[in-house]
């Protein structure tokens, strides 16, 4: 055989290898991609044949159900409340891909989990295919009911914002919302052409109905960080407490520049000389704007936020196949200069959560959460339990601890200087106060850019008898004048519904 045939056969035997080898790989290595792509209409049949379990919430009202249709795919998703639990749950569409916790648990949803393992093995012999389980949720029917409505119908009319409620002693969530929102129901229909124009839509309005803004962006948290520069300062003095007196003043300019100066809010509010206490109360920017660049400093100011969860994305629950997605992270930006040397104006700005200082309202609950545990900070999660078809739990949530930001002392003191600023008669979350509990909270108002509106936030808890009860945040974004005090009446309405419903009064 000459030269040239050699080369042919050699380059044929090569092209057969390939292909031998790009055979298996799509057989052997790609099979389970394939035989569980959404978009594989075998596995949608499959999925269909039987009706998807239920996710319900903590009083077991079904949040996310199935209906029968009579068509090629058997059953249809529906959310009988539509948007009210639509950023909890996400969405599970037909050849759209799937979200939230409808992604994260479809395998048990479906009855294809490993947990299902024996039911499977069951089917074998009586030749019954398993159920889907049902993922049961941490959702309180009355908190997440009380911050949807109470959110959408807020006396500034501010259209877009986030409520999150938090159980301080496990981390349970009990009421997440974000508006505006969406009714999922548009995008799991049969009818796949309208689905995608719903989505697309959804997807091109200005006021992003598909965010999440309760755990998937981060705002300017305003002067609700000043509990964060609180912490840090009661941290680095022991000798310091609630009525020590700090200087205050009119404004505060840091070192190192000449025109840079940081004001209050309202004139008079701050004597030169002022409890820590009544600083945080009536929201003093003098004060904590000097004590972040005298005496905190920026490294134990970020190693302080660090600790409270900045700068990491909280984890809803370790088993990342499970994890709640879109979280993000909180962020307290740069506090030097060009040169990398701290920069005082920088420091003092962020000190009053401002500059580059971002937090999520998920955020801005764990912080409160923490001040109300005791200074422990547990790990939030959704998902309770997972039960199978006859009921039994195949998994179970168990409340775990993430770290301890702040020792019980001070959490004690902020817990005093919290209760100020709701019970005080210049308190400036006083509309947050609920008869019977005792609530403590930080208003915040933040800017956002020269041309919108500022930010309003409320971060607080409720006690009872000292055993923390709920945590919340509430944000409305762009809600202007008077937006802390609504924030503020909101988180209120929701710890009342909350304790109502728990019997505490």
């Amino acid at each position: 055989m000459n030269a040239p045939l050699r080369r042919v056969g050699v380059v044929v035997l090569v092209l057969f290898a390939m292909l031998f080898v790009n055979l298996n790989y799509r057989q052997v290595v790609k099979a389970d991609d394939y035989r569980e792509n959404s978009r594989n209409g075998r596995v949608q049949a499959s999925e269909y044949e039987r009706a998807r379990g239920k996710i319900v919430n903590a009083q077991g009202i079904a949040v996310a159900d199935a209906q029968e249709t009579g068509d090629s795919l058997k059953f249809l998703r529906t959310y009988p409340l539509k948007d009210q639990y639509a950023h909890v749950l996400g969405y599970k569409p037909v050849n759209l891909a799937a979200t939230s916790l409808e992604k994260l648990n479809n395998d048990f949803l479906v009855g294809t989990s490993d947990k299902q393992a024996a039911d499977r093995i069951a089917g074998l012999f009586t030749g019954e295919k398993p159920a889907g389980g049902n993922v049961l949720l941490t959702i309180s029917k009355s908190a997440q009911e009380t911050a949807y409505t109470q959110l959408g119908n807020n006396k500034l009319k501010v259209k877009s914002g986030a409520v999150v409620a938090l159980d301080p002693s496990t981390g349970a969530v009990l009421a997440e919302v974000s508006l505006p929102s969406y009714d999922p129901n548009l995008l799991s229909t049969h009818d796949t052409n309208a689905a995608l124009a719903n989505y697309k839509k959804l997807d091109a309005d200005p006021g992003k109905p598909l965010l999440n803004r309760a755990v998937s962006d981060i705002y300017p948290p305003g002067s609700t960080f000043k509990v964060i520069t609180s912490a840090a300062a009661l941290t680095a003095d022991s000798s310091l407490s609630p009525d020590s007196m700090v200087p205050g003043g009119e404004f505060y300019q840091p070192p190192q520049t000449s025109s840079f100066r940081i004001k209050n809010a309202h004139e008079g509010i701050c004597p030169d000389s002022i409890s820590l206490k009544q600083a945080l109360t009536v929201s003093c920017n003098t004060v904590f704007a000097r004590m972040g660049v005298e005496r905190i400093g920026a490294d134990k100011l970020k190693r302080m936020a660090a600790d409270f969860g900045f700068e990491s994305e909280p984890k809803y629950i370790e088993d990342q196949d499970r994890n709640y997605c879109g979280i993000v992270a909180s962020h307290t930006g740069s506090m030097t200069a060009q040169n990398g040397v701290v920069d005082p104006p920088a420091v003092a700005q962020s000190s009053i959560g401002q500059r580059e200082v971002k937090m999520s309202p998920l955020q801005g609950a764990m912080i409160a959460a923490t001040v109300a545990n005791g200074g422990r900070e547990m790990r939030p999660y959704v998902v309770d339990r997972l039960q199978n078809a006859d009921l039994s739990n195949a998994d179970r949530t168990e409340p775990k601890e993430m770290g301890r930001p702040i020792s019980g002392d001070v959490a004690a003191k902020l817990q005093e200087m919290m209760f100020s600023v709701v019970t005080s008669r210049d308190g400036t979350g006083r509309s947050a106060n609920v008869s019977g509990l005792q609530v403590g909270g930080k208003t915040g108002t933040a800017e956002d850019g020269e041309d919108a509106q500022d930010h309003g936030w409320f971060i607080g808890f409720a006690l009872k008898d000292g055993k923390p009860i709920i945590s919340v945040a509430v944000f409305l974004e762009n809600a202007g004048k008077g937006g802390s005090a609504e924030a503020a009446r909101i988180a209120g309405q929701v710890m009342k519904a909350y304790a109502d419903e728990k019997g505490i009064k």
